[in-house]
């Protein structure tokens, strides 16, 4: 259905070394004018959550609007091209393919990252940039599913399928959105928000139950139903298979009443505080997006040309500028 944008899109929801870089581009085209440009072609669209705005019929409504306006500014479309060699001469670019030679003053590069390569995602826009002695910023895979060791794997692998809405965080970063468990590891929107600022070595911490205090909570039940399972309880608001290895893992059994403070407060950490450390990620094969690309420091803010091959224009995911999830980084693309 493709989520185009989102209403919530600002400079604080994207991630660069030079986050105020954002700004100039975000001002000068934002998402209000992406919209109307969707009214304009009377494309019917909806807010599925958190301001992220989908088609309500079909992505090719998006692709079919940008091919007609592509159209009406007399853009010609080779496909089936490769580009062999690009250079510069006397302020022109010399630009050969496969079939011909092409001269230009002004060249765009919109090429795009590493994500996804299997759609054909390459390092060309990166190669292009070291060709003219521009920085690129290390690039990794972000907006991607993390994986963890043997141990935790072994209860992903148990807990396949099940979700839970969650707040994931490193340190004061955090993100509260659906967590999935899958045989591979950890996904669902919140991990993938996180992993865009995961660096090796750093643990994340999970809450699989933000909306509650677990610990006061079952403080009360205690003493409100102590003949009430401690399962049966944690039932309620968590996902039966995920409640039966939390309560395996800690052995802890019976009812409410039996329970010390000790037993308790275990509970309570494992569902509040459970603190994992990634091994990695499932890398670009499964990526949304490409963290890093050419050094903003490179580029004008107000027009995305190099400062020092007037002409040369990098835009898009190919610069160190990444969204976050939700229709951010098409938001960047058109702005």
């Amino acid at each position: 259905r493709c989520n185009f944008t989102n209403l919530n899109a600002s400079p604080r929801k994207y991630i660069s070394n030079n986050p105020r870089f954002i700004i100039s581009a975000l001002n000068q085209y934002n998402q209000e004018n992406f919209i109307d440009l969707v009214k304009k072609y009377k494309i019917k669209f909806h807010e599925k959550k958190l301001g992220q705005l989908f088609c309500d019929n079909s992505a090719q409504e998006i692709i079919d609007m940008l091919l007609n306006e592509c159209k009406s500014a007399n853009v010609v479309l080779k496909i089936d091209t490769k580009i062999i060699e690009v250079n510069y001469k006397e302020k022109f670019f010399i630009i050969r393919d496969n079939l011909k030679t092409y001269q230009c003053s002004s060249l765009i590069i919109a090429t795009g990252g590493l994500s996804v390569p299997k759609i054909g995602a390459s390092e060309f826009g990166y190669d292009i940039a070291k060709q003219f002695n521009l920085n690129v910023i290390d690039t990794v895979p972000a907006l991607v599913p993390l994986t963890f060791n043997e141990k935790i794997l072994k209860k992903c692998k148990l807990l396949a399928g099940v979700s839970a809405n969650a707040t994931i965080s490193i340190r004061k970063t955090f993100f509260e959105e659906a967590m999935l468990f899958t045989h591979r590891g950890l996904s669902g929107p919140s991990i993938l928000q996180i992993s865009s600022y995961w660096k090796e070595g750093d643990s994340i911490n999970i809450d699989l139950c933000p909306e509650k205090n677990i610990f006061n909570f079952l403080l009360e039940k205690r003493n409100t139903t102590p003949k009430q399972n401690i399962n049966t309880i944690i039932n309620s608001f968590l996902a039966k298979r995920l409640v039966t290895i939390i309560c395996e893992e800690n052995q802890i059994t019976g009812n409410m009443g039996e329970l010390s403070n000790k037993n308790i407060k275990k509970l309570a950490d494992s569902i509040n505080n459970w603190t994992v450390e990634p091994i990695g990620t499932e890398g670009y094969r499964t990526a949304e997006v490409t963290l890093g690309g050419v050094d903003t420091n490179e580029l004008s803010s107000k027009t995305m040309m190099s400062k020092k091959y007037p002409g040369l224009f990098f835009v898009g995911e190919v610069v160190d500028v990444t969204g976050h999830l939700g229709g951010y980084n098409f938001q960047w693309a058109w702005s």
